[in-house]
């Protein structure tokens, strides 16, 4: 295929909450819901789902080294 798409992966925390969401072509794909302790996908039913394997589990590690950093780097 030719096409040419954009995707986003972005990703944050503070010392109550974190967030992680990957994104494509100006849509949320996939977010990880760290309350529910698994991985969300908001797509519409009718297109063919798009997955992120072992996201949940990456976001988890990204939230723990964002927070060390903070411990290590201030609050900013």
């Amino acid at each position: 295929a030719d096409a040419l798409h954009s995707d986003i992966a972005v990703g944050g925390c503070s010392e109550s909450d974190g967030e992680n969401m990957y994104g494509l072509d100006g849509e949320e794909i996939a977010y990880a819901d760290f309350n529910k302790q698994e991985f969300i996908y908001p797509q519409p039913p009718f297109i063919d789902p798009i997955t992120v394997p072992g996201g949940y589990e990456s976001s988890v590690a990204f939230q723990h080294t964002c927070r060390e950093n903070m411990k290590l780097f201030g609050k900013g």
